[in-house]
């Protein structure tokens, strides 16, 4: 009994496959496929920038040794001007070859023969990371009450006033002001290198509330969240 058509989704991850061996071409589309990937499948590097010119790919997978073009030679050509995933697959597998394949800007590397399953795992796992949501940049300056403060020189103010404060609460507001909003835990506010003690934290956010605050007893600034740590509220 044949085997029944499979037809990915129209938003399932489109791969690019570039081998000269014609029936690893053929072996890599059709696993691929059954495995939910739509797979377009050409034999050299030559082919393969002509299909990245009119199509986006969500990851490539290359073949090292092609005739002609090379694939570290496409790799490398490639990350001037592109970010796309890259899998490198090689019959060569000494250190010096695949340091040569992440030199050319290659994501992973696999030896020749391989296990699909394998293959399939390690695009997988590129695919994850190539598509996980970076985190966000940090804010250069946050505003809070009638206080200024900048990360990069660590300098509050409070207006046009300088307010003087000490390198640990220098430290802890910039933790604080990175993630504005968001709960720090104690544990991240402590002096690099010394043992965590909730109690010095504590301590601490007290001395820098006293400079801030207009009533630190009932802080609108840095505020407790009870049993975990401490947020910076600033202004919209």
């Amino acid at each position: 009994m044949p085997r029944p058509i499979v037809v990915p989704p129209d938003d399932a991850p489109h791969l690019l496959v570039v081998d000269d061996d014609a029936r690893i071409l053929a072996l890599l589309s059709r696993y691929l496929t059954e495995n939910g990937y739509r797979v377009t499948t050409v034999a050299s590097a030559a082919d393969a920038r002509a299909r990245l010119e009119s199509l986006s790919f969500d990851l490539l997978v290359l073949d090292v040794m092609m005739p002609g073009e090379s694939g570290l030679d496409l790799a490398r050509s490639l990350r001037g001007k592109s970010d796309v995933p890259i899998l490198m697959l090689t019959a060569r597998t000494e250190p010096s070859e695949r340091i040569a394949g992440f030199e050319s800007g290659a994501d992973d590397y696999l030896g020749k023969p391989f296990e699909p399953r394998e293959l399939l795992l390690r695009i997988g796992a590129i695919l994850k990371r190539s598509t996980a949501p970076q985190p966000s940049k940090p804010p250069e300056v946050v505003c809070f009450g009638e206080f200024v403060f900048q990360l990069e020189r660590g300098e509050l103010r409070r207006g046009a006033e300088l307010v003087r404060i000490t390198d640990r609460e220098r430290d802890m507001l910039r933790v604080l002001a990175r993630t504005p909003g968001e709960t720090v835990p104690r544990i991240d506010l402590a002096a690099p290198g010394a043992e965590a003690s909730e109690r010095a934290v504590d301590v601490q956010v007290n001395r820098l509330r006293r400079k801030i605050e207009d009533d630190p007893a009932n802080p609108l600034f840095i505020q407790t969240v009870r049993g975990v740590g401490y947020r910076l509220v600033v202004s919209p």
